[in-house]
């Protein structure tokens, strides 16, 4: 029985539409319990200085993740082991394992005692608060969180070979769920640190959930000394992508030490919103880049040059038309949005204000966060690894410098872009400025990445060109037919209640949708057309339970 059970939830998905459907589908499961986290916080702390910390505290581990743990990232691992048979497997797994083990754990053991210095370097007026022995022992707590993770993307690279996406999906439902639980149910108890078990509970979720493919595949790896013949390609080749995400991740971190120094709330209004705008990055950029992954890496190891150009442009091209839909949906319902989400208890109307503000810069990057996930995995896929990495390193560097430079009265942005966006008088606006330079730092980001794949995907920029002046007029229509909807709703009941703001924030929704989808309709999109026959695959039953799905035509067999 349980047999059965773990083989119809490992089952594979073929096809790149389908498979990032269900990750989509799995993501919203996920994306659905990161926001419940949220509001959990936004009612318990508001925007003050215990969320202040607690997101203070995950970027220093963040930072530790991407350099360290992903010294043996599943983007290198899964190329090797594609095709190979299990011994290989096995022993790539084991090597790696063992290695991330090793040294990772020294590095995070040797950060343990450096904690308090490299706080008070970062955030000098946090870790000069009463809460400063919390603070110093949740980050500590936290480094516990790279290992975990970083040895669930070893394991990882063989469910998404095999593509398992079910499991794979489910990760991040299973790490959310462990930090709902340290919030509700021990940090009244143990405080900050009762929210870092949660979070260290969560990762171990999150680890075990690969075992089963592990293990149906035959591949469980064991502890093995690692070999310099084998790691040294594999570190080799992740070094690039590892300093890749730790630019990322470094930015993020600089970003936040910038916004400590603007006041109390500043860090959570705008790491609540960065959350609100990476669920749709997380239903449609990280979808299909996920998905299509695998799909580039065989294309590229077959040198199949038209069939690599034909995923990443399907991919892209989707990335590209339902990111902007959303864009315009999102702009027109921001306030709803964040009140549904995050307006309750200690988290006030200055709060929710500003929070629905930086939801709408933040939202004005989607396209491109997106397309930098999938053209980044195009690049790993064409073994064009150090590429990433430079683009992030200008792109990083851009955004701070943007952050920096924004700040200075001089030039006096603050005043308009609140202004612009109905802020005005609200406390700490000068975090709008941070928000701005994200968003231009990742569209910089997305042009560089574009123009970098113009040798491995020759006229990939031309084929992107309709799905954006498509998606762009759906959006108009879209966010047209919700804003005359919220103008209708709005003379029928007054928004005192969260059930009123809700309905009236979902029945323009969905008239936005609908009406984006008649526009797309209209104009014949292939898009569009792609998705509905996709959709249509995934609901056809066949003896009682969904059959197989093949691939598309235009997608690669399975071998």
């Amino acid at each position: 029985m349980v047999r059965k059970i773990l083989e119809r939830i490992t089952a594979p998905v073929r096809g790149l539409h389908q498979a990032a459907y269900l990750l989509a589908a799995l993501t919203l499961a996920s994306q659905a319990l990161a926001l419940l986290r949220d509001r959990t916080f936004a009612h318990t702390f508001g925007a003050g200085p215990v969320l202040d910390l607690y997101y203070a505290a995950f970027r220093v581990p963040d930072l530790v993740f991407a350099l360290v743990s992903s010294l043996v990232s599943a983007y290198v691992i899964i190329p090797r082991i594609t095709g190979a048979d299990k011994e290989t497997i096995r022993t790539i797994l084991s090597e790696s394992a063992t290695f991330l083990l090793g040294v990772g754990g020294l590095i995070c053991l040797v950060l343990s005692f450096l904690v308090p210095q490299l706080l008070a370097f970062l955030y000098p007026d946090f870790a000069a608060s009463t809460r400063q022995g919390e603070f110093i022992l949740l980050t500590r707590l936290l480094l516990l969180q790279p290992i975990l993770l970083g040895l669930s993307g070893v394991l990882a690279s063989v469910t998404q070979v095999y593509r398992r996406f079910l499991l794979f999906a489910l990760s991040p439902v299973l790490y959310n769920l462990g930090i709902i639980f340290g919030t509700v149910f021990l940090y009244p108890r143990f405080g900050l640190v009762g929210i870092g078990i949660g979070v260290v509970a969560g990762s171990f979720a999150y680890l075990m959930v690969n075992v089963p493919v592990v293990v149906l595949s035959d591949v469980v790896p064991t502890f093995r000394f690692p070999t310099l013949a084998r790691m040294l390609p594999i570190i080799r080749d992740s070094i690039p992508r590892s300093l890749a995400l730790g630019m990322g991740s470094f930015t993020a971190l600089a970003l936040t030490a910038l916004a400590s120094r603007i006041g109390t709330g500043a860090v959570s209004v705008f790491t609540l919103a960065g959350n609100l705008e990476a669920v749709p990055l997380a239903l449609i950029g990280a979808s299909y880049a996920v998905a299509a992954f695998p799909a580039l890496s065989e294309a590229s190891a077959l040198e199949k040059r038209s069939e690599f150009v034909r995923i990443l442009s399907a991919s892209a091209r989707h990335i590209i038309l339902w990111s902007i839909v959303f864009l315009g949906l999102i702009i027109v319902l921001r306030a709803h949005i964040v009140r549904v989400i995050l307006g309750t208890g200690a988290f006030d109307w200055n709060a929710t204000r500003l929070t629905a503000a930086l939801l709408a810069i933040l939202a004005v990057g989607l396209v491109a966060q997106g397309l930098v996930l999938l053209f980044s995995r195009a690049l790993y896929a064409v073994k064009q690894s150090w590429r990433p990495l430079l683009y992030q390193l200008m792109g990083g560097a851009l955004t701070v410098l943007f952050a920096v430079l924004f700040e200075m009265p001089s030039l006096g942005l603050v005043q308009p872009l609140s202004s612009f966006l109905r802020v005005g008088g609200v406390p700490e606006t000068a975090v709008l400025l941070i928000a701005l330079s994200s968003t231009l730092g990742q569209i910089f980001l997305a042009i560089l990445s574009l123009f970098a794949l113009r040798g491995a995907a020759p006229g990939l920029a031309r084929l992107l060109v309709r799905p954006f002046v498509d998606g762009s007029v759906a959006s108009c229509v879209g966010a047209a037919a919700a804003y005359m909807t919220l103008s209708f709703e709005g003379n029928i009941a007054p928004l005192t209640t969260l059930f009123a703001v809700f309905t009236q924030g979902l029945v323009a929704g969905i008239v936005g949708l609908v009406a984006a989808a008649v526009a797309l309709f209209l104009m014949k999109n292939e898009e569009f057309g792609a998705i509905v026959h996709a959709l249509h695959k995934l609901a056809r039953k066949h003896k009682g339970r969904v059959a197989v799905l093949p691939p598309s035509a235009d997608e690669p067999v399975q071998p």
